[in-house]
């Protein structure tokens, strides 16, 4: 299936003329671009992820003076998360921008980004991943399962929507909340004594709305543009996860460009990271607006309650550290205020 749609898709560019053939030949620095290479997302357009990615493409192109020519692809059009990471590490869609929940398989120490309510701010979870010593590490390891790094956007915070009024940590007890099938996630929602229910993102609404769960956990983006809200009393800034987007490319592809392009490539990165960091921001005060607007409550909560929430998920960093390894971990909190 996934060679299908990449091949669908070269297909149809050949038509146009523009023809992939050439898309792995090292090219000259003075040689035109005459293709354009696949960006693959499992985002729908209306995303942070989708416009992270075209400034991404923008970028490129701005940079090179249009000899260099990115397609961006969203919606699952080359494939689904794993697809997608697969196909970016035989090179055969260059680029994939993605949240890096679902690289744990392929990536193991991205379980770092699951440690629980690591962060107060997201400026501080910015700042964790930015850090130039924690930044390298993560270098390494995607270099060493077939890729690069070229940066991490954010979509903020993922945060709980829920029926029942949270004050205290006593108030998540017994609520059946979906989340995604991962064991620090489903963990985390078992120590603040909840019932955590893996589901599929599609039937969350019907699932709301039927009563098969009372609660989940979403970034405000997709709580707006999911209308999950319209199920739900209260959001409750949670906050226990920075919704963390990458972007990253083939390490072979990257290594077979000429340098003058793998700069382009490194400084357009840079600019569309923090492009759509800016814009997320600009985003979530619009969705905050829109849920308070429909009458759902935005519960905050205390820094007492906060501070109860971290102690009890502390079994949860115990595992990732032996998981991953306790240097990696300590450069990701290295700034954390605590």
């Amino acid at each position: 299936m996934k060679k299908w749609k990449v091949c669908l898709i070269v297909l149809s560019v050949l038509v146009i003329g523009i023809g992939l053939s050439g898309c792995k030949k090292k090219q000259s620095s003075d040689e035109v671009q005459r293709y354009a290479w696949p960006l693959g997302t499992s985002s729908p357009e209306d995303t942070v992820t989708q416009i992270y990615a075209e400034k991404f493409a923008d970028e490129v192109s701005r940079l090179s003076n249009g000899k260099m020519k990115i397609e961006v692809y969203p919606n699952s059009t080359l494939g689904g998360d794993r697809e997608l990471l697969e196909s970016c590490k035989d090179g055969d869609i260059p680029f994939v921008v993605q949240n890096t929940a679902p690289q744990v398989t392929f990536l193991p120490d991205t379980a770092v980004f699951d440690l629980p309510s690591a962060f107060d701010t997201i400026e501080e979870a910015r700042k964790a991943v930015d850090n130039p010593a924690f930044y390298q590490k993560m270098e390494k390891v995607y270099e060493k399962g077939g890729y690069k790094l070229l940066g991490y956007a954010d979509q903020g915070f993922r945060v709980m929507s829920t029926n029942k009024e949270i004050k205290d940590i006593g108030d998540f007890k017994g609520q059946k909340i979906r989340t995604m099938e991962n064991p620090y996630h489903l963990e985390f929602w078992k120590d603040l004594g909840a019932n955590p229910t893996p589901m599929t993102f599609s039937e969350v609404y019907i699932g709301l709305q039927q009563g098969t769960i009372d609660a989940q956990e979403n970034p405000y983006e997709v709580i707006v543009s999911s209308k999950l809200y319209e199920q739900q009393d209260y959001v409750v800034e949670t906050n226990h996860l920075p919704h963390y987007i990458s972007l990253i490319v083939s390490d072979e592809f990257f290594k077979d460009l000429p340098e003058d392009q793998q700069k382009i490539i490194t400084q357009a990165a840079e600019t569309a990271k923090e492009y759509a960091r800016e814009k997320s921001d600009e985003r979530i005060e619009d969705r905050i607006k829109t849920i308070k607007d429909s009458g759902t409550k935005i519960i905050k909560l205390s820094s007492r309650t906060r501070k109860q929430i971290r102690e009890a998920a502390s079994d949860i960093y115990k595992e990732i550290e032996d998981d991953v390894s306790k240097d990696l971990v300590d450069a990701y909190l290295k700034n954390a205020e605590k």
